[in-house]
């Protein structure tokens, strides 16, 4: 399989996500799964399975990336093939999110959830503004 994936050589922050090139991720077209060094190639691995809708033929490309990607960056992969990472997302995905959502509103614990979820947008954001 031909890969798409190139090292990234710009240094220094980048000022969002959108900065990086479509070469850097394993999943080039849905601009999934960076690989811009061995801590990003190892998450791409573990997360493989996480990501949906794409085709096989997607999957199979990523997987070369992420070969490519771990050979240049050092990384040991024990697999040979996308299929040992996981063929399909998790299933009901949606459905055990929806449930969480439920859990947390009956415990009265949403706004507090919520809360966290939005301080973190908003320091992400800062360091964004910062660099």
């Amino acid at each position: 399989m031909q890969t798409t994936w190139k090292p990234h050589e710009k240094h220094g922050r980048l000022t969002a996500q959108r900065d990086l090139p479509d070469t850097v991720y394993a999943f080039p077209k849905q601009r999934k799964e960076p690989l811009t060094d061995a801590q990003h190639v190892r998450n791409a691995i573990a997360r493989f399975d996480q990501v949906i809708g794409v085709s096989d033929a997607d999957r199979a490309l990523a997987f070369a990336n992420i070969e490519k990607a771990a050979k240049y960056y050092n990384v040991d992969l024990s697999e040979t093939s996308w299929r040992n990472l996981g063929v399909h997302p998790q299933q009901n995905r949606e459905e055990a999110a929806a449930k969480g959502v439920a859990t947390k509103r009956a415990r009265g614990e949403l706004k507090e959830a919520a809360g966290k979820g939005a301080a973190t947008h908003k320091r992400k954001r800062e360091d964004r503004q910062q660099g």
